[in-house]
């Protein structure tokens, strides 16, 4: 990443440069906390399957083509029938047939391929299907068009006829592939029926399931769900449940739950960790409550839990959302007696807060120290800045930026772009602000719409000011 021109810096730095305090709306990215693989952490990546963690990974097929080019069942067959034949005798394991399943699977229906394992079964007696085997009928069951569980029902039936009961492993691919397709209730009610008859769900599948519950469905539909488990089931929410649930009323902004969440999680015997806490702050931060912010700050700390880089930057992002820079500055040399330097998310949040009081001088001079200890800005750094210079006047030095910005190839923001814009028009530059506009659309910074819409609305605004006799 390119660094600012020389005379940029030369030029902001002069005593003839005035400020003009304005309040910046354009505000950094948050940081969001992110959970470290601790043993705290009790949830295990969705893009893995069960059966691979388990150390069972023979439904999975191998990277090959798929040797069914049509669907029809009796081609199927014809085609099973003569790779038995050609095999003269070479032993085809459990894989090759899952194998095999699996690519019909793919474009056949329930039946056909209930169908087709049955010849499988017929032709070659050698071949013994297990779990994995009807894991993948059970899979195909769930994504079927189908809107019932009637095919579902018939593949775990298909299972227990065999002398194969279902698992937890089961209930995790019926659970993962019904959602997929969006039917999370289908998948609440396969979970309750299989916790009945079978196995209840292990603490992974549980929690992906509630937190399908969190983004999709009303949070009266999670706590039923929760409530039910608990009851019925002796299934109880763990600390990454309670995670979930405080994540999801925090970013809808209930901070109210989310206190009342953290008493009952506390009830249950568990202790917050740092990335609970982190969420939590977050929350507060979101709705530029700065206070609160700090006050979560010093109640982890009273609790033995110690802040990591990203409490830092959600505290400084939060005070500098709220107007309160100045302070949030002040954590940039606590953070660091604690071993934790600031990054680029660091400065960017503290520059941003600057330019929300109107200090693009300041927050340009944080640039300084930020380079000087070795960290890189980034775009969302340039684009800060950028709208800073804007809204407190220092267009020529926004040009500048801008330029330099096109040349390292980076894209503006909205906000940035429409900053520029609007005040290249109320300065007369239109020619200026068309090749900006220009610019946005080719490097795709923007829509189409969003773009003209902005330059539009920036030259509307220049001919009212002009009709009324207002200096420009």
């Amino acid at each position: 990443m390119g660094k600012f021109p020389t005379s940029l810096r030369s030029a902001v730095s002069s005593s003839q440069l005035k400020i003009s305090s304005s309040l910046v709306p354009a505000e950094s990215p948050s940081p969001m906390p992110k959970r470290k693989p601790t043993s705290s952490t009790r949830s295990r990546p969705s893009s893995k399957s069960p059966k691979t963690q388990n150390g069972d990974d023979s439904s999975k097929p191998p990277n090959s083509p798929s040797p069914f080019k049509s669907p029809d069942l009796s081609d199927a067959k014809k085609l099973f029938n003569s790779i038995v034949t050609t095999s003269r005798g070479a032993p085809l394991d459990l894989r090759f047939h899952n194998s095999l399943l699996q690519s019909y699977a793919s474009i056949s229906t329930v039946n056909d391929s209930i169908s087709l394992l049955r010849h499988m079964i017929k032709t070659h007696p050698t071949f013994s299907p297990d779990r994995s085997t009807y894991h993948i009928l059970l899979a195909q069951s769930c994504k079927g068009a189908d809107s019932t569980l009637a095919p579902v029902h018939q593949a775990l039936n298909l299972m227990v006829t065999n002398g194969v009961s279902p698992d937890k492993v089961t209930t995790d691919i019926a659970v993962r592939s019904l959602c997929a397709v969006g039917r999370i209730e289908d998948a609440v009610e396969l979970v309750k029926e299989l916790s009945l008859k079978h196995s209840v769900p292990d603490t992974y599948t549980y929690n992906f399931l509630a937190r399908q519950l969190c983004k999709f469905r009303a949070l009266s539909t999670v706590h039923n769900f929760i409530d039910e488990m608990r009851s019925s089931f002796s299934v109880k929410p763990d600390l990454v449940t309670y995670t979930i649930l405080i994540d999801n009323v925090c970013n809808s902004k209930n901070l109210r739950e989310a206190t009342r969440l953290l008493g009952v999680l506390t009830e249950e015997g568990f202790k917050p960790d740092c990335f609970l806490y982190n969420t939590i702050m977050k929350g507060y931060c979101m709705v530029s409550k700065g206070s609160e912010a700090i006050e979560v700050y010093k109640k982890m700390k009273e609790n033995g839990v110690e802040p990591d880089l990203v409490t830092y930057n959600t505290l400084i992002f939060g005070l500098s959302k709220s107007g309160r820079a100045k302070e949030a500055r002040k954590y940039l040399k606590v953070m660091a007696e604690m071993g934790h330097f600031p990054d680029v998310v660091t400065y960017t949040s503290l520059m941003n807060g600057l330019c929300r009081e109107g200090d693009a001088l300041g927050a340009f001079a944080l640039l300084e120290e930020m380079e000087a200890r070795g960290c890189s800005p980034n775009s969302c750094t340039y684009n800060t800045l950028l709208y800073g210079f804007c809204k407190s006047r220092f267009l020529e030095k926004g040009i500048e930026l801008y330029r330099s910005m096109k040349e390292d190839g980076m894209k503006l923001e909205t906000a940035s772009y429409a900053a520029l814009v609007r005040t290249l028009c109320r300065h007369g530059k239109i020619a200026e602000a068309y090749e900006v506009f220009d610019f946005a659309v080719e490097s795709k910074s923007l829509t189409d719409v969003a773009a003209f819409s902005t330059l539009e609305g920036a030259l509307k605004g220049l001919k009212k000011a002009r009709e009324q006799g207002r200096v420009v």
